[in-house]
């Protein structure tokens, strides 16, 4: 059973879906923000004279290209990259590349639309754009990965720049990826454009902090909800799913702010550790050897690997959601909180199901979506950008600083719009209106472009 739409609100949904035939994943990000937005257009008539929602769900800029490149045998392969630049209100376009086999337009213009509300809420000058490409580095070689990296960015380079839109890494791009991605760029424009990619590598214009970032991120988030409940993270047994960079620093962040991961997992299955997860071993596994997460159990005998199991059946008091778009759904909302789960933190984008978020939303706990709570890490993109403008480095401690006062900041503001807009505590709802208002207001003030 969905929320039904305000009756202003409703056709302009059933006009997205006309448009956008098959995008599963953007018609769900569409209609979570429109949920939110009845309140906002009766106090802002002018969003609906101006057709500011109609602009928003429709992308400034969609470009598709072919992708082709050689594998080591020799042989031709052919992908298809993407580069959604959604909305450039607030500033540059600004969001990662996805290099995954599941990408899709759908996938893309999803994560694009989350990505300008996102970067709202950071209270940073970027837009909203997302891009990347079917391309699966996972089995290939350095060189394949150069060669594709190489192609991928000879067509994208004509789109960049950093006053006009700046990439970053997402799942299955990282510092490898980046760096045969900058090199190509520095080639063809002949320019040490710093500023045109953020997650560059430390000696050559990367941020520290960078790679910690949306774990860090979504811990500080949820540190800051239970702080709002008079709670914190202190003895708290927490679950992660997921075990690549945003799961491996949110273990990190909440060992040290005196909570206890139990379980962390890959597509493949989930480990279980009663006394704890040891980072350093996930760290060793998956970012040194990228193994599977269920060399973790054969090396650590405390620990349990259950092959395809449900990582939400797991008791817990603390959910962060760190993999994928709608890895939890109902059924596993209902099992968190029967189980005593008193928050959620999403690392990921999107990745509870319009009915978890029901569920939670319903129970009253502390529920962080996405695009609040995982938005340290495009934050610590833009720091990148700053220290990349002013050719300067600053150390982890003051961007860790940095970082977490964004991440208050972004609570604070939910928590207010939520209560400003009749519905205190839901951070769903102080999240979606909070980051619309700011790029809407910003579009008013542009004119009609």
């Amino acid at each position: 059973m969905t929320t039904p739409l305000d009756e202003k609100l409703e056709p302009i949904y059933q006009e997205v879906l006309r448009r956008n035939p098959g995008e599963l994943e953007f018609h769900q990000a569409v209609r979570e923000v429109l949920e939110c937005l009845g309140p906002v257009m009766v106090k802002h008539p002018e969003f609906v004279s101006k057709k500011i929602i109609e602009r928003i769900c429709e992308p400034e800029r969609q470009i598709i290209f072919r992708v082709p490149w050689q594998d080591d045998r020799g042989e031709v392969q052919i992908n298809r990259g993407f580069r959604v630049e959604f909305n450039s209100a607030l500033g540059p376009y600004k969001g990662g590349l996805r290099f995954h086999p599941s990408v899709y337009l759908g996938i893309i213009k999803f994560l694009g639309f989350e990505q300008i509300f996102k970067n709202s809420l950071t209270g940073l000058p970027i837009g909203g754009g997302k891009g990347g490409s079917d391309f699966d580095p996972k089995g290939k070689s350095d060189g394949e990965i150069m060669r594709f990296c190489q192609s991928f960015m000879t067509e994208l380079y004509r789109h960049l720049g950093e006053y006009t839109d700046v990439p970053a890494g997402d799942i299955g791009v990282g510092g490898r990826e980046l760096g045969f991605m900058f090199g190509q760029y520095k080639r063809i424009t002949n320019r040490y454009e710093s500023g045109v990619l953020t997650g560059k590598g430390l000696n050559w214009g990367g941020s520290l902090v960078r790679t910690e970032a949306t774990g860090y991120g979504a811990t500080f988030f949820v540190a800051e909800m239970l702080r709002a409940r008079k709670d914190s993270l202190e003895g708290k047994t927490c679950v992660v799913s997921g075990s690549g960079n945003v799961a491996i620093y949110t273990i990190e962040k909440i060992h040290e702010l005196g909570g206890k991961v139990v379980a962390c997992s890959d597509s493949n299955g989930y480990i279980y550790a009663e006394d704890g997860i040891r980072l350093e071993l996930v760290q060793q596994i998956k970012e040194v050897e990228r193994s599977r997460i269920s060399v973790y159990a054969e090396r650590e005998k405390k620990a349990r690997y259950v092959a395809g199991g449900n990582l939400w059946d797991i008791p817990c008091q603390v959910a962060m959601p760190s993999a994928t778009q709608n890895e939890l759904n109902g059924r596993d909302a209902r099992k968190l909180v029967q189980n005593g789960c008193i928050a959620v933190g999403e690392g990921a984008n999107m990745p509870t199901t319009p009915d978890g978020v029901r569920v939670f939303l319903d129970a009253k706990i502390a529920y962080g979506p996405g695009k609040a709570a995982n938005a340290g890490g495009v934050a610590t993109s833009a720091l990148e950008m700053q220290q990349n403008a002013s050719r300067d480095s600053w150390s982890f401690e003051h961007t860790e600083k940095r970082l977490h006062q964004i991440m208050r900041n972004i609570h604070d503001l939910c928590y207010e719009t939520a209560e400003e807009y009749g519905t205190p505590g839901n951070y769903v709802n102080g999240a979606n209106i909070a980051g619309f208002i700011k790029v809407a207001s910003a579009m008013v003030a542009m004119g009609l472009i």
